[in-house]
């Protein structure tokens, strides 16, 4: 019995593959999220950037 313990214990801590195919639905997820804010609000955040960077005074 503790060898067998061991020998899980010792498999589970030298098992490093993860877990590809969710970790390409997370990005690929992330992706399409980034895309379609972009494409909702690529106005308004090109005019707050463009009124940020023109607010900024000389020192």
């Amino acid at each position: 019995m503790t060898a067998r313990l061991a020998t899980l214990l010792h498999r589970m801590r030298t098992d490093d593959r993860g877990d590809v195919p969710g970790w390409v639905l997370v990005a690929v997820m992330t992706a399409g999220l980034v895309t379609a804010l972009w494409l909702v609000a690529d106005g308004q955040l090109t005019s707050l950037f463009q009124r940020a960077v023109t607010s900024v005074t000389k020192p």
